[in-house]
């Protein structure tokens, strides 16, 4: 899943290193996103790359020198420093560290860094042999000291055939990093937020268990949309492939009992708690130790019901805030209403599966939002994302005592 970053305004840095052509793929997850992006080619990028191929993926002219051959605007170096939200070295070699670390602007990415008046991220790629070099350690110490930040790099096998650190970080990491920078603001300054998303598996033997469809993408989005708002963001999660921002706290679970004690243990140092997670409702009540025989006469399972998570919590939430769900086919207000008051929730949000779009394991959904005191929004189907975000405006207004439907 990946945050639209429209009216955003990025400016990739290529430097000299053999995944310069990797940076062709970033731009273009970038641009796809909504982003408007730059290139600013080194001299030894250009060995590697020609411009071409970025002003064909950007519809932008590749600054490539610090002094043009034509007439432009001499200052150059200082309107796209303006102009940018994010600036995005990738790669980043050593010596562009280096340079970066000791205040040198003798081309125009070095000029432009120096200049920088927003977020400077690097994504290191290089041998591992200059990866674990102390100079160029104690060069992205200092970087970092002076709040540049890093995607480091992974370990892996790299261009000289060496296996190592110094493998350019996934695209997947350097769009993450990206838009926690371009998008990140402080309207939950000082707030600590847990949600909980996903699944939970219930063991019926070692090989075995109960689960449901979930993907845990509502409650991915919902974390990463706390975290963009500056929260302290728990998120506690069954199995997931999903990935996020790595300011986030995760805590991943397999069971449902499992996610009751991490909650009980989470739940008293945070101000807000967004149950997302599709948590079993009953659990085998004696799972087997070896796989179970195929037998002839059938199979009978006997089951407990798991705790309900939200509703003790609810119990002893005190003046904060407690958000759910509720997953409904039929009777879905009547139904939705019930849960918000029998749990003592403060908002809750009702969708239907069998809806289009808003089924699991999709990118979309359609909810209605219930506040405590009954007041309704109904939302249109939106990107997960675009739900999380309706969602934590709900949670700002009940914060400021107002209904969910009230204008922002």
């Amino acid at each position: 899943m990946r945050w639209r970053l429209d009216k955003k305004s990025v400016v990739i840095g290529v430097t000299g290193s053999i995944a310069a052509y990797k940076a062709c793929s970033v731009t273009r997850d970038l641009i796809r996103a909504g982003a408007e992006v730059r290139v600013v080619m080194t001299e030894a990028a250009q060995r590697f790359l020609a411009p071409l191929t970025f002003e064909t993926l950007t519809g932008h002219e590749v600054v490539t020198g610090l002094f043009p051959d034509y007439k432009v605007i001499k200052t150059r170096h200082i309107k796209w420093a303006e102009w940018a939200d994010c600036i995005l070295v990738c790669p980043a070699t050593a010596n562009l560290i280096a340079k970066a670390a000791t205040g040198i602007a003798d081309d125009f990415l070095s000029t432009l860094i120096t200049a920088a008046r927003c977020p400077v991220l690097f994504a290191p790629a290089m041998d591992y042999q200059m990866a674990v070099n102390p100079i160029y350690f104690e060069n992205c110490q200092k970087l970092q000291k002076h709040g540049y930040g890093f995607i480091n790099p992974e370990e892996g096998e790299l261009a000289s055939g060496a296996m190592g650190p110094g493998r350019l970080a996934s695209y997947e990491r350097i769009f993450h990093a990206v838009s926690e920078r371009v998008l990140k603001s402080d309207r939950f300054q000082g707030m600590r937020v847990l949600v909980t998303a996903g699944p939970t598996r219930e063991p019926i033997d070692p090989v075995r268990f109960i689960s449901n469809s979930s993907s845990g993408k509502m409650g991915f989005a919902l974390a990463e949309a706390a975290h963009l708002r500056g929260a302290d963001v728990t998120l506690v999660h069954g199995p997931s492939d999903l990935n996020t921002f790595a300011g986030v706290q995760t805590v991943a679970i397999q069971t449902a009992d499992e996610m009751a004690d991490a909650v009980q243990r989470l739940w008293p140092d945070h101000d807000i708690l967004i149950g997302a997670a599709a948590v079993a409702d009953f659990t085998p009540a004696k799972p087997s130790n070896h796989k179970m025989k195929k037998a002839d006469s059938g199979l009978t399972i006997q089951f407990r019901q798991t705790e309900d998570i939200l509703q003790t919590a609810g119990a002893d939430k005190g003046d904060r805030l407690v958000v759910g769900f509720a997953l409904e086919t039929e009777n879905g207000e009547a139904n939705a209403k019930r849960k918000l008051q029998t749990k003592n929730l403060d908002l809750i949000c009702l969708n239907n599966p069998t809806e289009p779009g808003a089924g699991f394991n999709t990118d979309t959904n359609r909810v209605t939002l219930i506040d405590r005191d009954g007041h309704t929004q109904h939302l249109e189907l939106l990107s997960k994302q675009e739900t999380a975000n309706f969602i934590l405006n709900a949670v700002e207004k009940l914060m400021k005592g107002k209904p969910v439907h009230a204008t922002t």
